[in-house]
């Protein structure tokens, strides 16, 4: 579990994430513009999903998977570091992002054989909330490492050390899945039953896109400095890594309600980043919220799947997860836009209302 967090914590939050983060930063070096930026955002998604479709083609090779993961990750996040414009740049975060499409359903198949299915739930949030650390781990990068390539390179060596440690410790032999609340479903027929969580995932993607894309671009407009902007995005990170203290209460929930109660704390995060003027303790307070509901919805997608679809919970995670991330690359194409035509602000306020449609979807 502490491996896969930390595969989860360097694909993700040191990776994929991170991109949003040290925007500022590329964007002075490698000069992109708000609305290219966005589509290289919206390109990156689409290669997550790429990487979690093929954790549906190849459900029974978890650790196919995770080879794949660590060398798109590490590979992509060099590639980055190395580029000297935007024609390598714009592939390499693509590439990149790749990994964690991979990351996950991997885990999910990994933990599933090595950890009983009495704590299959909360260990598997456990794991998820490895994006929070890495998120926490990428703000630190930001505050004492002034080059961002410098720390890409790095966030690929911590991602590729945390890859070799799953592969590892996995067990190697698959546990059938025992003790299911519902009928095990088979085939790719039964994928079809996630229809609900699936539309719930696209709107919270398509919220969610504005932060993770354009949130510390928000914030410097308000006027708060470089540091204080870092702060927040660590703040988000701490957000994220919270989830482990809360991932046993809200196991014990449906996962529908899990769902409704995350989703709703995403919007009226959102919604506080979007108002300008608040004092800035708003603002860290939302970007607490905002990584605590986040990366809680996730771990409630995975155990929605694993409640729909027991038997194949590690294809259904694929599916509500490419379903995600693909609400991402439309939202941060979106963003893009309406900040350039309505200010940011207002691209913030459209997505929390977005989100409170996603929230709307885990009403039992």
């Amino acid at each position: 579990m502490v491996a896969g967090c930390g595969l989860i914590a360097g694909t993700y939050g040191l990776v994929r994430l991170a991109y949003g983060l040290f925007l500022p930063d590329i964007d002075r070096s490698v000069p992109l513009g708000t609305a290219t930026a966005g589509f290289i955002a919206s390109g990156s998604s689409v290669a997550y999903c790429v990487g979690a479709l093929a954790g549906v083609v190849l459900d029974g090779r978890p650790r196919a998977l995770l080879v794949a993961s660590v060398a798109t990750a590490s590979g992509g996040a060099v590639a980055m570091a190395l580029a000297p414009g935007l024609a390598l740049l714009a592939p390499a975060v693509v590439v990149a992002s790749t990994g964690a499409g991979l990351a996950s359903p991997g885990l999910v198949a990994v933990v599933a054989r090595t950890v009983s299915p009495q704590r299959a739930d909360a260990a598997q949030a456990t794991v998820n909330a490895g994006t929070g650390p890495g998120l926490v781990a990428a703000g630190v990068l930001a505050l004492v490492m002034p080059d961002w390539r410098a720390a890409f390179v790095l966030s690929a060596a911590v991602t590729a050390l945390a890859g070799g440690g799953v592969l590892l410790l996995d067990r190697g032999s698959v546990r059938p899945a025992t003790g299911s609340r519902t009928p095990a479903h088979g085939g790719a027929a039964a994928l079809t039953a996630l229809g609900v969580p699936a539309i719930a995932a696209i709107l919270m993607g398509a919220a969610s896109a504005v932060r993770w894309t354009y949130g510390r671009t928000q914030l410097a407009a308000t006027g708060a400095g470089d540091t204080t902007t870092v702060l927040a995005w660590i703040a988000l990170g701490a957000g994220g890594t919270a989830t482990v203290l809360t991932a046993g209460r809200l196991a014990s929930l449906s996962p529908q309600r899990a769902w409704l109660i995350t989703s709703a704390v995403v919007a009226a995060s959102t919604a506080g980043l979007g108002l300008t003027d608040a004092p800035a303790l708003v603002h860290g307070m939302a970007c607490f919220g905002f990584g605590w509901g986040f990366v809680a919805a996730s771990s409630a997608l995975i155990a929605w799947a694993s409640r729909v679809v027991p038997a194949r919970g590690a294809a259904g995670t694929s599916v509500l997860f490419v379903a995600l991330v693909l609400g991402q690359a439309v939202g941060a194409a979106l963003a893009g836009v309406v900040a350039d035509g309505f200010g940011m602000s207002t691209a913030f306020l459209l997505s929390a209302l977005v989100a409170l449609g996603a929230a709307a979807c885990g009403r039992d």
